[in-house]
């Protein structure tokens, strides 16, 4: 997601700094290169070395190591992410002041800049502190957290610097490509379920990656996207509207009370289809339970092709086998614009896990194949389809 970009790591005195090796490992893992720079108070948590070790460039820390360091490594950089930030930091970096090499770069760099506040509660909530802060973000500047939870003083409450992948993903979200920006895109994920009592339902082993895929790589390309979802484990993406369901008949609620005015509807959901035709509010008795009589749910995805207007729409034919003719149909049928066919009885394009093997038919009813690949990356091609980017 990051390859080619060059991103500077501003590392200050918090002990979250210990954190920061893993943030440059994980950026260098998305194919980004990283230049860090420390101060000095930030050096007493993270041996520069350290840094030079996981990084493999020169962890910068003095001011007059070269007369124009200061210049060129903001000149180099795409995007300067500052995690930790302190107050100290802070507050100069609202004032303008430059007295070491990281709050110089700040003055010269022009690019993105992304900061991790990283202290106790208490100065968090400082008034001084939080009207920097505004006047920061005034700048452009994007702040990312403080999370609420345990600080390492063993105080609770807002301080604690963001998690890694958190901080990662603001990165990726920054510099990706805003060719979606001002679309509103409707995705489902997961599963339904539907009540059979109080303690049983009928559902299926969908997870909701690749619905969750699909919200975040639309968000990350600047799209209005809601995500409305049934159970599941996965972490949902930020900066989405987020509607959970449970049953069938609420998901096709959420959807078509939001089509009108939506660009694109993605149906990745795994709905049920059937559902007890009168869920108990007990608990049944086993020998009841073989005499269980089910009904069908609601066809959310032939509703919504019958009411898309002009919003695109897109399908999902999860089989045992690529059975292209049945996905036709299904295209055909439910009035799609596009149809994502899968074999789930694979074991590394089915449910529950990260990659996706994936063809697509659109409505002229031409077919293209894509190899495996992680569902993010499906995630895209799904969408360069969908609003015409690709072929």
């Amino acid at each position: 997601m990051l390859k080619g970009k060059r991103i500077l790591l501003g590392i200050t005195g918090s002990i979250a700094a210990y954190k920061t090796p893993d943030i440059a490992r994980r950026l260098i893992e998305q194919g980004a290169s990283i230049q860090t720079v420390i101060t000095e108070a930030g050096s007493k948590f993270i041996p520069p070395y350290t840094l030079e070790a996981v990084t493999g460039t020169t962890a910068h820390r003095d001011l007059f190591e070269d007369p124009f360091s200061h210049l060129e490594l903001a000149k180099t950089s795409d995007l300067f992410l500052i995690a930790p930030a302190t107050a100290n930091t802070i507050n100069k970096l609202s004032c303008g002041i430059a007295d070491n090499l990281l709050s110089t770069l700040m003055l010269s760099f022009e690019g993105p800049v992304l900061v991790a506040p990283a202290m106790n509660c208490r100065m968090y909530r400082n008034p001084v502190v939080q009207k920097s802060i505004k006047k920061i973000e005034k700048r452009g500047v994007i702040f990312v957290g403080p999370e609420k939870g345990t600080l390492a003083c063993g105080d609770e409450g807002e301080g604690r610097m963001s998690e890694t992948a958190v901080l990662v993903e603001s990165v990726v979200h920054t510099l990706a490509e805003k060719d979606l920006k001002g679309k509103k895109v409707i995705v489902t994920a997961g599963p339904t379920r539907e009540s059979i009592d109080v303690a049983r339902y009928i559902s299926n082993r969908s997870s909701g990656k690749m619905g969750y895929a699909i919200a975040l790589a639309a968000t990350r390309r600047g799209a209005e996207v809601t995500l409305i979802t049934g159970p599941s484990s996965e972490r949902p993406p930020q900066r989405v509207e987020l509607h959970p369901v449970e049953t069938a008949g609420e998901m096709e609620k959420a959807v078509l009370t939001r089509l009108k005015k939506a660009d694109a509807l993605i149906m990745a959901a795994a709905v049920s289809d059937i559902s007890p035709a009168r869920p108990e509010q007990g608990k049944l008795d086993k020998k009841v339970i073989l005499d269980l009589k089910l009904k069908k749910t609601a066809d959310i995805l032939k509703k919504a092709g019958e009411r898309k207007g002009e919003a695109v729409l897109v399908g999902f034919a999860a089989e045992s086998g690529m059975d292209i003719r049945s996905a036709k149909e299904k295209l055909k049928n439910k009035n799609l614009d596009l149809i994502v066919l899968n074999d789930i009885s694979k074991k590394d394009s089915g449910f529950d896990v990260d990659t996706n093997e994936i063809s697509i038919i659109d409505r002229k009813g031409n077919l293209s194949e894509y190899p495996l690949m992680q569902k993010i990356e499906a995630a895209d091609i799904i969408l360069d389809r969908l609003f015409n980017r690709q072929p």
